[in-house]
């Protein structure tokens, strides 16, 4: 059975104060998400250490929301993988629509920062997805799919089974659209079956979650799909009982 998992991006919200309230409230409720359901948040860097000590032997795990492709050096401004792994997050989101569409960030760049993740011992969330454009024009399973054999296809089985992969489809983040279950279901078994052509019988393995507006109303839904592992969640990760509220969808 693959994992479930449900991962909270906060983005650029909360003051660290703010994050550690929103924390405890987190952990004051995560006795009523099954105990199978992974339960994950990605706080801004400056919360990165007080978050992980706040979380420290409990069950919900920290993840950075970015890292740098270089190791280190003259980088103003960036923060290396390494440095993420010494804060005592487990996680790294790499590849976020925004990230490419306001950033710049291309797949060569998103290589760099996979493996720097990887040998540095965090665990990449990988965001793949399309554009409005892109799937108006008919052409969002080769966007996909491009993204998917510029990246993820480069790295190696025991590199893979490391991995989680989160699908947006870019023109239902913060827009209020949704895509209904049969299009998350649709895009995520051709995403394992892209994986497939590489990895064989592993791509049944990954966790791939969907990161198109999840809520509480349509998260049981969208999760009741065969290939849809759960959900990496930005606006209602910022409310405690929404996000909770969410975990519990499965």
């Amino acid at each position: 059975m693959r994992r479930k998992i449900v991962a909270g991006n906060w983005k650029m919200n909360t003051t660290p104060a703010e994050g550690k309230a929103l924390i405890g409230e987190l952990l004051s409720k995560i006795a009523d998400v099954p105990a199978g359901v992974e339960v994950i948040v990605s706080t801004p860097f400056t919360h990165l250490v007080p978050a992980a000590e706040q979380l420290s032997g409990s069950r919900i795990a920290l993840s950075a929301q970015n890292c740098a492709n270089k190791e280190s050096g003259a980088y103003t401004g960036e923060i290396s993988a390494k440095m993420v792994a010494a804060t005592g997050a487990q996680y790294v989101i790499l590849g976020h629509s925004e990230r490419r569409e306001y950033y710049g960030e291309t797949d060569a760049i998103l290589l760099e920062k996979t493996k720097l993740a990887l040998e540095n011992g965090l665990a990449p969330i990988f965001c793949i997805g399309e554009k409005l454009e892109e799937r108006e024009s008919n052409i969002h399973f080769d966007v996909v799919k491009t993204q998917i054999e510029a990246v993820v296809c480069q790295l190696s089985s025991e590199e893979l089974s490391k991995v989680v992969l989160a699908y947006e489809p870019v023109w239902a983040i913060g827009t209020g659209k949704t895509a209904t279950s049969e299009q998350a279901q649709e895009m995520h078994a051709y995403i394992r079956s892209v994986l497939a052509v590489k990895f064989g019988k592993q791509a049944e393995e990954v966790a791939i979650l969907y990161g198109g507006s999840a809520k509480p109303g349509n998260a049981p839904e969208l999760f009741s799909q065969p290939d849809v592992d759960g959900g990496l969640i930005g606006g209602a990760s910022l409310v405690a009982d929404d996000f909770i509220a969410i975990a519990k969808s499965f």
